[in-house]
């Protein structure tokens, strides 16, 4: 007997909406959310590999793979016999482009008109992939252009930087795109044996929000995605808990210093998504805009408006991060990290901790507004075996001051953080 279709609902009384998750036979899950009075569809489809994923096992064998594969075999997929796949979205009146992740690669458009057959598109090219010797190898000399270009940029060789001083082996080290040397490796023959590898239905899953007709995805999702495969399994990364070094530099032409703290904590694919929103929250509690820290920075002339957080998570990493720019940028980290023991010395005061929760929580809620905010939290919500997207409202809800100085005792170890600066070139 072949696979049943399962087919769930999910709704958030708070919000009035709901979404709909269908898994097909062939075990490509379809993600929808209806959004009443809206005009504009947006469709992503999300494959499971990306620049992480740089070997898989195959019967008993491990394979290895060129950094950059994931990210090449995005650019080539838009190829088709009849030419540019984005030739045809432009002819739709749709915007479309895609993205490789360190563990995702995603295809996507959004239109006010012919949803249907911009849909058609998007699943024709990513379900039949069409490589050619020539097309590859041209390929190679944009993408190595793409990162001469990257190399270029303080903004992204500051985080490129702190991401190989914090992490020894992991492949989070690598540039997304691979390395210049890397690419050469990589021709037709190869991004074929990749794409059967990982663009199988159960490792990929279609999101669409806004305003479209759920039966009309569903028939075309079955079209062109009708059989059943496995993905190959990826490699495991034994990553060790520690930081490779604290510190690192680098001069390029600008006028300020850059600078990136990050700390490391260890990564847990289920686990990570909660710790990511409440790491959102304590990296307002350490230095956010209303801090005593961030007004006494400010004020010093330490950081400025450039100053920001987030938090960076996939697969099998997570780290939280500080940024911006500073001529004092040592100061500024060592403030960080004095500011984090006593936090954990001393606890988080209550009142501090429910006024991010607040601002948090009102943040998040202007998220499923957005059509494709909607659709980034489905595809997340999938990959990380969450039921449904309404998931960050529930772990805001459900946190506790007790769970962040757990978390912060845990996976805030200065010990396990370090410092990546960008000063200017002949000592500006």
């Amino acid at each position: 007997m072949g696979a049943m279709r399962i087919d769930e609902r999910h709704t958030s009384d708070l919000l009035g909406q709901s979404t709909r998750t269908v898994v097909l036979p062939s075990g490509l899950t379809v993600q929808m959310c209806r959004m009443p009075g809206f005009v504009t569809a947006y469709a992503m489809l999300t494959v499971g590999v990306g620049s992480i994923d740089t070997g898989y096992r195959v019967r008993g064998r491990e394979v290895r793979l060129p950094a950059g594969v994931a990210h090449y075999l995005e650019h080539k997929m838009f190829d088709c016999p009849y030419g540019d796949a984005m030739q045809r979205f432009d002819a739709l009146g749709a915007s479309a482009n895609a993205f490789t992740s360190f563990d995702k690669t995603a295809y996507y458009f959004s239109c006010t008109e012919n949803f249907s057959k911009a849909l058609e598109v998007l699943l024709d090219f990513v379900a039949t992939p069409y490589f050619t010797g020539p097309s590859v190898r041209r390929e190679r000399g944009i993408i190595a252009e793409e990162l001469r270009m990257y190399r270029d940029s303080p903004e992204w060789m500051v985080t490129a930087n702190l991401l190989q001083a914090m992490y020894h082996v992991h492949p989070i080290r690598e540039d997304i795109a691979g390395t210049e040397e890397s690419i050469a490796h990589i021709d037709a023959a190869l991004l074929r044996r990749c794409y059967e590898r990982f663009y199988c239905p159960g490792n990929m899953v279609l999101s669409v929000a806004g305003c479209f007709e759920e039966d009309a995805v569903l028939e075309l999702a079955e079209k062109y995605f009708p059989t059943a495969k496995t993905a190959a399994n990826p490699l495991t990364i034994r990553e060790p808990r520690t930081v490779r070094e604290h510190y690192c530099e680098q001069k390029m032409p600008i006028a300020t210093p850059m600078f990136q703290v990050g700390f490391k904590a260890a990564g847990g694919e289920k686990e990570n998504m909660r710790h990511r929103l409440l790491d959102e929250l304590l990296l307002d509690l350490i230095c956010g805009e209303t801090t005593d820290l961030y007004r006494r920075l400010y004020e010093a002339g330490e950081i400025n408006a450039t100053f920001g957080s987030e938090v960076m998570a996939g697969r099998d990493f997570i780290c939280a991060m500080f940024d911006g720019e500073s001529r004092q940028p040592q100061a500024v980290y060592e403030a960080l990290c004095e500011r984090v023991t006593t936090l954990q010395r001393q606890g988080i005061p209550p009142q501090d901790f429910a006024r991010c929760r607040r601002a948090n929580y009102g943040r998040t809620i202007g998220l499923y507004g957005r059509a494709e905010s909607i659709a980034g939290l489905m595809a997340a919500a999938h990959f990380s075996g969450m039921k449904d997207i309404y998931y960050p409202l529930e772990t805001l809800r459900s946190a506790t001051v007790e769970e962040l100085e757990q978390r912060l005792r845990e996976d805030y170890d200065t010990a396990n953080s370090a410092l990546s600066v960008i000063r200017p070139q002949g000592g500006q």
